[in-house]
């Protein structure tokens, strides 16, 4: 068992600070992360171009190095060595809370590996933002972040996250979002979702509705910005496969389950009938038609 105290002998040891830096607007830093990148050694920076504005605006003179996705194994050693020197090091991303979705994770488990001191400062952060304007309940909630790029581990990923009963957060990237979207009401059924973008900027904005009324907003509007996604739960647990609660259900009856209780057309009815069943869609709507 490792046990830190953070702010015994400061003065005397290495400390990583991990600092929140605003999403938008640059009034949402605090004072404390300000005093931090001003007392440390170097600012360790996702962007150093973006993190040098940040830093002019605020008059931080401080050092800043380089630490991304792509040099974090050389650059994240080279930041261990300054650490156990004892010096004073803040790491930042380009927009919220270093590690979530960004740069950082294997930097703190480094960290806590050589029992140096990692110091969280609280602040912006996309997800909690976007949840507690959602409009969805807040508790409990299901952060995942980013989902993969490739389509089949996405559909892989949908369906793992379509059985939670919690409010699911994710990130989603404008170029991607209608596809994700389509996805998610193939894989996922239709509930309620809300697309939350350019928070905390002057054209911050809300979309609030079903998947289905979200997918038509994306083909119709101009999609911009990245996204936060908040995502109704599942409202009823299905259990895993070989003891699936619609079993002793016959497919029209399956169909005809989701047309009336979850109120979804035909069309989207059987749609999600032949996603519960593995079963092609054009067979799910012969045999239902067929029994209708």
């Amino acid at each position: 068992m490792q046990q830190q105290k953070s702010f015994n002998n400061e003065e005397e040891k290495g400390i990583l600070y991990l600092v929140p830096t605003p999403i938008g607007n640059l009034e949402d830093i605090s004072f404390r992360a300000i005093r931090m990148m001003k007392e440390a050694d170097f600012i360790a920076a996702e962007d150093t171009r973006n993190t040098k504005k940040l830093c002019n605006y605020f008059e931080i003179e401080t050092p800043v190095i380089s630490y991304h996705e792509h040099n974090k194994e050389s650059s994240g050693q080279k930041i261990i060595e300054k650490l156990k020197s004892g010096q004073k090091i803040a790491l930042v991303s380009d927009a919220g809370m270093p590690t979530i979705s960004d740069p950082g994770y294997e930097l703190v488990v480094s960290a806590v590996a050589e029992q140096l001191t990692v110091v969280p400062l609280p602040g912006a952060n996309a997800a909690m933002t976007a949840l507690i304007a959602s409009g969805i309940q807040t508790q409990p909630f299901y952060f995942y972040g980013f989902l993969e790029r490739q389509k089949k581990n996405k559909k892989k990923e949908l369906q793992e996250l379509s059985r939670l009963s919690s409010t699911i957060i994710l990130y989603e990237s404008p170029h991607r979002l209608k596809e994700t979207l389509k996805l998610m009401i193939e894989h996922m059924g239709d509930r309620k979702i809300v697309l939350c973008r350019e928070l905390t900027k002057k054209y911050e904005e809300f979309i609030r509705g079903t998947i289905t009324e979200a997918i038509a907003w994306a083909e119709n509007d101009e999609v911009r910005g990245e996204f936060c996604l908040i995502l109704e739960g599942a409202t009823e647990v299905i259990p895993e496969e070989g003891d699936a609660w619609w079993n002793e259900l016959s497919i029209a009856e399956h169909v005809n389950y989701y047309m009336e209780e979850k109120e979804l057309k035909s069309k989207e009815a059987i749609k999600q009938t032949a996603v519960d069943r593995d079963l092609n869609k054009r067979e799910v709507y012969r045999i239902y038609h067929i029994e209708e």
